[in-house]
């Protein structure tokens, strides 16, 4: 929705000069009134009725969105619609508790930074893609609880300097890179240190250390191990997770701040933790990435 300007522009009316300030507060009233009226969105009469599948952004569909591109575990192939992988299942998982069938659900994709900006132009319901919860964020944005607290992880080259490091204050003459606006950044520069490379994307970022314009990445574990994996970084290796990384505020679903599905959606998550899926949810498409990591020393 565009801003309204703060400057009232001049309005003439087809009046006398004499009219009364009474009839003008009246007619005032009026149009603010029809304006009201005719302004109202196609979703006016969902809310009315308390349907909260005719409260979207386009009734009768749930619009999610989610990064471009997107990796392992959180989506398999980057194909969302499938369902396959955690952040995937996850969505669809809430979405069904909200009362909306897998064919409503309807993939969009965002650049990460714009998705959360403040005053950006939010044209999906929710969007899910490994966003940190965090108290900057909740004044644009609104997150549901979260659905997973990941550590950071440390990845370097087989053959760089690093390879066998087992400290973190030994990380500290390195040249560390990390994805700007992200927990992993805050992390490193609060406790490695401040002097950090940063990039746009996790794609940026793998190229940088490959090519060795960094000497380290710091990224969440499981997309620590999905980037060794899959070789985003040729001959990389997982040094360590950060001790005392673990996000305790997690990561959580944002919807546009003040959406009529936050609610819902924040209930849909508490009855998914509770219930015991987001549990198994995690165990099916996470186990791999988060355990036999060791941590590192301070």
């Amino acid at each position: 929705m565009s801003s309204i300007s703060k400057k009232a522009d001049h309005m003439s009316f087809p009046f006398s000069k004499g009219i009364t300030r009474a009839l003008a507060t009246a007619l005032g009233v009026t149009a603010l009134l029809a304006g009201a009226a005719g302004c109202g969105g196609s979703n006016d009469s969902g809310a009315k009725s308390g349907d909260i599948t005719q409260q979207t952004y386009e009734p009768g569909s749930l619009t999610v969105a989610t990064g471009q591109p997107t990796y392992e575990p959180w989506v398999i192939d980057d194909k969302p619609e499938t369902g396959k992988g955690y952040e995937a299942a996850v969505a669809y998982a809430v979405a069904e508790k909200m009362g909306f069938k897998k064919s409503q659900v309807k993939w969009t994709r965002t650049n990460f930074d714009q998705a959360v900006a403040p005053g950006a132009q939010k044209d999906w319901d929710m969007n899910i893609q490994q966003f940190s919860i965090t108290p900057e964020r909740k004044k644009s944005v609104d997150f549901t609880p979260s659905y997973y607290n990941e550590t950071q992880a440390v990845v370097v080259l087989k053959s760089g300097k690093y390879a066998d490091t087992t400290s973190v204050n030994d990380l500290k003459d390195g040249m560390i890179g990390a994805m700007v606006g992200t927990t992993s950044y805050d992390f490193t520069a609060s406790k490695i240190k401040k002097d950090i490379k940063t990039f746009n994307d996790n794609a940026a970022l793998a190229q940088a250390l490959s090519s060795n314009q960094i000497d380290a990445l710091v990224i969440d574990t499981p997309d620590a191990v999905n980037m060794v994996q899959t070789g985003q970084v040729k001959d990389a290796k997982i040094i360590g997770q950060l001790p005392g990384s673990e996000d305790k505020e997690g990561m959580g679903i944002v919807l546009p701040k003040g959406s009529p599905l936050t609610q819902e959606a924040s209930k849909a998550m508490d009855a998914l933790k509770k219930d015991g899926t987001i549990q198994k949810l995690q165990e099916e498409w996470l186990k791999e990435y988060t355990t036999d990591i060791p941590k590192l020393k301070n």
